[in-house]
């Protein structure tokens, strides 16, 4: 045998001997280390808002395609702004926008598109059709995200499929459908209505058990493999500021929200590692403790603290001039230093 084809043989030979063994030579650990590495991946949320940002919308997806270390990219809702019509026409023009991103795409709706849908500017559609339409158009294909395919678990059997979780380097991510106005408690106005009706009772109390529901799963299968952080994204600011005056003096304002936030307080409280919380909504950044010991935000649900629970906004509407990229540490980071984020500004 040639010296060259004898040395390529004696590697295989010594590779699969001391795999069999369970030590695997230095060369070949190094082929199984990109899980072990840090990622990045990047968040928008509110966006396209009017005639000017639709027009802008490409370039800035072609801005988020040029930003090559995101493992993928989160939209947390409202594509459209809240007064112009949710025509099907429009959300096959987000879709076909979408489709062009080149990271995996992972969307949550937003009020926007179907909850306030129901006002006159908006064509006064029912909500939960435009809903339904939002699901045929956007979740065709559970399981996988948009743009680049990346498998997701989903709650598609419930009837959910926009609710997904997946983990990607010992972080535990869950993107669940929790929304503005209320979680969608506030009367259909558009419609002529003064209170919630039944069939939008019952959508509200469906999407909320499916939501904990996957909220105490990702939790438990997060303790389960020992995952370092847990990432939860909806599109509902459950702790906007403009709204704390009104929560203050009377808590049914967010009375949609309450069950959520008990749970989250609940799983944060019992996990042992960072708990990240990131939404879109207030279209105003921020970077806060919303359940830290001290803050009203505790006052107006009534629960207990969840020091362990940070909470980062993007910016969205006249603000979404930028994506905020987030950067999770390789292995050998612990709490706070895990998770790190920045904003990058759009291009034009």
């Amino acid at each position: 045998m040639p010296l060259n084809s004898f040395r390529t043989a004696a590697a295989v030979a010594l590779i699969a001997v001391s795999a069999g063994a369970g030590i695997i030579p230095a060369a070949a650990a190094r082929d199984t280390s990109a899980g072990e590495q840090a990622f990045s991946f990047g968040v928008i949320g509110d966006i396209p808002y009017g005639a000017g940002e639709i027009a802008k919308f490409p370039a800035r997806i072609q801005d988020i395609n040029a930003d090559r270390e995101l493992k993928f990219v989160t939209h947390v809702g409202d594509i459209k702004n809240g007064s112009s019509v949710c025509s099907d026409e429009y959300f096959q023009h987000i879709r076909a926008e979408f489709d062009t991103f080149e990271h995996p795409l992972v969307f949550t709706p937003g009020d926007n598109e179907w909850v306030d849908c129901h006002r006159t500017n908006n064509g006064a559609y029912n909500p939960l059709e435009r809903l339904d339409k939002l699901r045929e158009v956007f979740f065709d294909e559970p399981g996988k995200t948009l743009g680049e395919t990346m498998p997701v678990k989903t709650q598609e059997s419930l009837g959910l499929p926009e609710n997904v979780r997946f983990t990607q380097n010992r972080v535990a991510f869950s993107v669940v459908n929790v929304q503005g106005s209320n979680n969608s408690l506030q009367p259909w106005t558009g419609l002529g209505e003064t209170a919630p009706t039944p069939e939008q009772l019952a959508e509200v109390e469906h999407r909320t058990a499916a939501v904990l529901e996957q909220i105490r799963g990702t939790f438990h299968d997060a303790t389960r493999r020992n995952d370092r952080a847990v990432v939860l994204m909806t599109q509902a600011d459950m702790f906007d500021p403009a709204l704390l005056d009104a929560a203050l003096a009377n808590p049914e304002t967010v009375s949609g929200f309450r069950e959520i936030i008990q749970t989250i307080i609940e799983e944060t409280n019992r996990f042992d590692g960072p708990v990240y919380l990131v939404n879109g909504d207030s279209h105003v950044y921020a970077e806060n403790q919303p359940l830290a010991e001290g803050s009203p935000w505790l006052r107006v649900y009534g629960q207990t603290a969840a020091d362990d629970l940070q909470r980062i906004t993007v910016d969205g509407s006249n603000n979404a001039t930028n994506y905020v990229r987030f950067t999770v540490a390789g292995n050998g980071a612990k709490g706070a230093d895990i998770l790190t984020w920045e904003k990058v500004p759009f291009s034009g």
